[in-house]
């Protein structure tokens, strides 16, 4: 097994309104010895917005804002911004998250140029009611039963004036172009599906319409192993090797103690990520102390992002959905380990 070193809790929340519930899920981004975290930060009542602190190298933090840096500002994201991750392609800064309205749950879009003004575009996931997505996504019957079970209870009905959707999270763009085309991960439950376009502005209905059509095609990867049984979904940017993107994401088992979240490896091929070459049989880490077993919600590893240095990949990850842990691991190891277990 590979050797995966816990280096403890980075933040924790604080007596601060707009985090005084918890600190958690960080998109993370290194420029040369600064590691930037973007982190969830939670108030009184669920209310999500965006935290922000400065490392210096991978674990010193040397600054944190008194003040969330992104907050709610649209109906989309009435009841909070969640879950950030962060990439930087070419010269422009991508920053997904989940926007929640209080019912549903979306994908959304932050841009930048310096990491200092934001502009954001707004949901680039899905607007689609339920029974679409199953109608589409069913059409020619190979569909996952679990698709229909995870979705179903959110169908196109009215609560409060408003409309319910198919919830479609972790959008997670790929760090650079490939072939000219745009890459990002996204999850709707239980699986990872990826999307590769041009531009953004190919994300029209008449896209995802297609899209879901032909959903099987864009299914990058499922559950496998007993740790990721019930369900995965997207953790952090994928890191870029010679031998391939190696994927850091979350795997859920529903045991008799309930949900356990951890974090998991898998490998995509460099000019097609949607190919899996390799995977591991167990988790990459796991909760195990006593900050990732008891919290806001119990036995939860749930990594988002990671700096490297060296050859050594810090990942940053939410612990008990209330404070930041980070975890290190040797990245050719890693690697030379997912090559033990290609994928057939």
């Amino acid at each position: 097994m590979i050797a995966v070193k816990k280096e403890g809790l980075l933040l924790t929340k604080t007596a601060l309104g707009f985090e005084n519930e918890g600190v958690l899920n960080p998109g993370v981004i290194r420029d040369g010895d600064t590691v930037h975290l973007f982190y969830r930060a939670v108030s009184t009542g669920n209310y999500s917005s965006i935290g922000y602190c400065r490392l210096n190298g991978p674990l010193s933090v040397e600054y944190r804002s008194n003040a969330p840096v992104l907050f709610p500002q649209f109906d989309y994201e009435l009841r909070g911004m969640e879950d950030p991750r962060v990439v930087k392609i070419d010269e422009l800064y991508c920053l997904t998250y989940t926007a929640y309205d209080g019912i549903n749950a979306l994908g959304a879009l932050v841009i930048s140029k310096d990491l200092i003004q934001f502009e954001k575009l707004g949901v680039i996931a899905p607007v689609m009611a339920y029974e679409e997505f199953s109608r589409l996504a069913g059409a020619k019957g190979s569909i996952n039963e679990k698709y229909l079970r995870y979705n179903q209870r959110r169908h196109d009905t009215a609560q409060q004036g408003r409309k319910m959707y198919l919830w479609d999270k972790n959008i997670i763009f790929f760090p650079r172009r490939i072939a000219g085309k745009l890459f990002f991960l996204h999850r709707i439950k239980p699986d990872i599906q990826l999307v590769s376009v041009k531009d953004l502005t190919e994300l029209t209905t008449d896209f995802w319409q297609n899209y879901f059509l032909h959903l099987d095609q864009f299914i990058v990867l499922t559950s496998k192993y007993r740790h990721e049984v019930s369900y995965i979904g997207g953790g952090c940017p994928p890191v870029e090797t010679p031998q391939g993107w190696v994927v850091i994401y979350h795997g859920v088992h529903d045991t008799i103690d309930g949900y356990i979240y951890s974090a998991c490896a898998a490998l995509l091929d460099l000019e097609n990520p949607q190919k899996e070459i390799g995977r591991l049989p167990y988790p990459l880490f796991k909760p195990e102390e006593e900050w990732e077993l008891k919290g806001y919600v119990n036995n939860v590893c749930f990594p988002t992002g990671t700096a490297l240095f060296g050859d050594t990949l810090y990942i940053y990850y939410g612990a008990a959905d209330e404070s930041v842990g980070c975890a290190s691991v040797s990245l050719s190891a890693l690697v030379t380990e997912l090559l033990r277990y290609k994928t057939n």
